[in-house]
């Protein structure tokens, strides 16, 4: 275990490595430049020219890049100009608000999609399983943003049960306004479960056809202690993938959810950089994108040879 351990961790960092030189390449050829995009169209040439310097865009692209993986490996994520403040602060507090939405929306499905992909597996053909089954594929067809917006009109416009006018741009905002944030969440939690229910029923169908579960059943063992005893944990191995596959959703997959419920996300955040020609915000955002899409595959890579050993001895 320890040997696919440090195999994992240094594919891991050659990944990340990888994607710093790549995405800094790709910001260099992006139209435009972000000192035109600060100072604005009516800039003097001398103006430009000291921002440039400034900020050490008229140096080589090798020395611009060495000095931005100098400040990264020392924790400087660099300074956005246009906000007057450190990327770092701008982006941690983006994440919170993100990481609460999606986090608080991982934890709800995953409540709500195991048992009820077992149940649709267990009582296969029923009308229970053909009941989810339509849910199921109408949510996951749904488009989110739409989906979102009827949420907002039913529960906000028509029924006046919640109020989302308040602002949330922190994780502090979401937990001291849950108010404001349970919309979003239900949003992500209805098209979330739609696919985790999907798998959770084919997992359960495709290992209660095993031979071991006959076996299982052959030496005495009953119904539920097989289901929980060895059907449920084979079953939970695909869903762990899954899972851990999701992780990247906290950067950037919640854009749709929070431009709808007014969240002052890390997805708006670099979807504004973007446009704006903002390359400090836009390549930490690609940079944690990466980080986290990495961390949440090594996460379900050990999660799966904790499973199943014969994966930690491929």
């Amino acid at each position: 275990m320890t040997a696919y351990l440090v195999r994992r961790l240094f594919q891991a960092l050659v990944t990340v490595f990888m994607v710093t030189v790549i995405s800094f390449g790709l910001m260099q050829l992006m139209p435009g430049g972000p000192v035109r995009a600060i100072l604005g169209a009516r800039a003097t040439p001398t103006t430009i020219q000291h921002l440039t310097h400034q900020m050490g865009l008229d140096r080589p692209v090798y020395v611009q890049y060495w000095n931005w993986l100098d400040g990264l490996l020392h924790g400087n994520l660099g300074f956005d100009y246009a906000q007057q403040r450190p990327v770092s602060d701008l982006l941690f507090n983006a994440l919170g608000a993100s990481a609460f939405i999606v986090g608080a929306a991982l934890v709800l499905a995953l409540l709500i999609a195991v048992p009820v992909g077992m149940a649709q597996a267990i009582k296969r053909n029923s009308a229970l399983d053909h009941g989810f089954t339509v849910f199921s594929f109408v949510a996951y067809g749904v488009p989110t943003f739409f989906l979102g917006f009827l949420i907002q009109q039913w529960f906000e416009d028509d029924l006046k049960w919640v109020s989302v006018q308040n602002q949330v741009s922190t994780f502090g905002d979401a937990l001291s306004n849950p108010e404001a944030v349970v919309l979003p969440v239900l949003t992500l939690t209805i098209t979330t479960v739609a696919g985790y229910s999907r798998y959770m029923r084919s997992g359960v169908l495709d290992q209660i056809t095993q031979e071991y579960v006959r076996t299982a059943k052959a030496k005495g063992a009953s119904s539920r202690r097989t289901l929980y005893a060895h059907v449920l944990r084979n079953a939970l191995i695909p869903m762990v993938t899954l899972v851990g596959l999701s992780l990247p959703v906290l950067v950037g997959g919640s854009l749709i959810v929070e431009y709808v419920f007014n969240i002052q996300g890390i997805g708006l955040l670099t979807t504004r950089a973007a446009q704006q020609n903002d390359y400090s915000i836009t390549l930490a955002a690609t940079l944690l994108t990466a980080v986290v899409t990495v961390v949440g595959s090594l996460i379900a890579d050990l999660s799966y040879a904790v499973l199943d050993p014969r994966v930690r001895l491929a």
